[in-house]
């Protein structure tokens, strides 16, 4: 057998995994498009309903690391397949969800299994695939995201246009059962089991090398929302009619498909030199929506735009981190793998806790500002990074 290649085997785990990434993104994404039915639903202001995405976030970041840290001795087929019963069962409970206090326990809570089940996604593709082959591996999982985005939103936002927000939830349920099928029959039994103290694994994280390299994708998707958390918003500032916001929302997810490619492109060689760019233009890209919105096509315009920058980064940062912990802690090459979704989450909360703050404040295109701020902050880490990189190699 060729140990270079990937054979059906490998292929099939692939698409089970990037299936897994595509409910675990969808059920998570999902809110965003409905958020307003959600608020007009539950009698609460659009900023309010908003806390819903930086509550998710923030769990998630927080949760993820240390769940993956105490479960990591776990059989990970059997962890998987009960994390996958559990948010089978509480997107379940979503549907008949009737008060914010209890759609906001069962979101957080959603937030927790997300988290550890994309982390566990992560280190599954890297171990079980040939090592020239990882990041093509990662790069499929991750495009379960995107996948996310361009299906699974604006068909959740259809059916909430049609049913209401609570049956968005129940798509979200029926595609848990798929992925938990498909999961049952495909996901290796021998998998790794590495019994370390939560002390040890977080060794890793006072490694400054390390804590550069988290802000790096936490910063670039702040950036990114702290305006899309509020896009239905701005979609209908422009003028855009309410049923022409999921048929946008799905250009913008087809965008960020050429954006995941890109992605690959750009991890290929020089990723971090290459990053330091490419936060410039989402800088651009971002702020310049403050005056193209005044413009109907040609704020759509730069909407694309806004997608196609929105992702490039991901597959970068995940190797980026995976490398450095290889350098630094051997051992915690799991909880390195958990780090990017960590940080992009992180990003999450952070962006839409600021883009809520100010949409607060009453002038809701000030967000354009704001995201274009963090995309130049994560600028200048990515330069800072790339620096050391530089440095280190010379005294190597």
């Amino acid at each position: 057998m060729d140990h270079t290649q990937l054979s059906k085997r490998h292929w099939l785990l692939i698409l089970t995994l990037t299936l897994l990434t595509f409910v675990l993104g969808t059920s998570e994404f999902v809110i965003v498009g409905i958020l307003t039915d959600i608020s007009s639903s539950l009698h609460m202001t659009n900023a309010k309903a908003g806390t819903l995405v930086s509550a998710f976030a923030i769990t998630f970041a927080i949760a993820t690391p240390l769940v993956m840290s105490a479960t990591s001795h776990f059989p990970k087929r059997k962890w998987m397949l009960f994390l996958i019963g559990s948010f089978i069962t509480l997107n379940a409970l979503c549907v008949i969800s009737t008060s914010y206090i209890m759609l906001l326990i069962l979101r957080v809570m959603t937030a927790i299994v997300t988290g550890v089940l994309i982390s566990l996604a992560m280190i599954v593709a890297s171990e079980t695939m040939p090592i020239n082959k990882r990041g093509l591996a990662i790069s499929f999982v991750f495009g379960g995201f995107t996948l996310a985005n361009v299906v699974g939103v604006p068909i959740g936002i259809v059916i909430a246009e049609w049913y209401g927000w609570n049956a968005t939830f129940m798509l979200t349920t029926l595609l848990g059962g798929l992925a938990f099928a498909a999961s049952f029959f495909v996901l290796p039994t021998r998998l790794s089991q590495v019994r370390s103290s939560i002390r040890d694994q977080f060794s890793l994280m006072i490694q400054p090398r390390i804590l550069i390299a988290f802000f790096i994708p936490a910063l670039g998707f702040g950036a990114t929302y702290a305006v899309f958390t509020y896009l239905v918003p701005i979609l209908k500032g422009m003028g855009a009619p309410n049923n022409s916001i999921s048929l946008i929302l799905f250009g913008y997810g087809f965008l960020s498909i050429f954006s995941n490619i890109l992605a690959s492109k750009i991890a290929t060689h020089n990723a971090i030199g290459r990053l330091r760019f490419v936060f410039l233009v989402q800088a651009i890209a971002l702020t310049s929506l403050f005056w193209t919105t005044n413009h109907f096509t040609l704020g759509l315009a730069n909407i694309g735009l806004m997608s196609l920058m929105a992702i490039l980064l991901t597959t970068s940062t995940q190797l980026y981190l995976i490398d450095l912990a290889e350098i630094y802690k051997p051992d915690a090459k799991g909880l390195a793998a958990s780090l990017m979704p960590v940080a992009s989450n992180v990003g999450i909360a952070f962006g839409s806790a600021l883009g809520g703050i100010v949409y607060h404040q009453g002038n809701l295109m000030n967000v354009t500002w704001v995201g274009g701020i963090v995309a130049v902050s994560a600028s200048l880490l990515t330069f800072f990074s790339y620096h050391l990189d530089l440095k280190q190699k010379k005294t190597a």
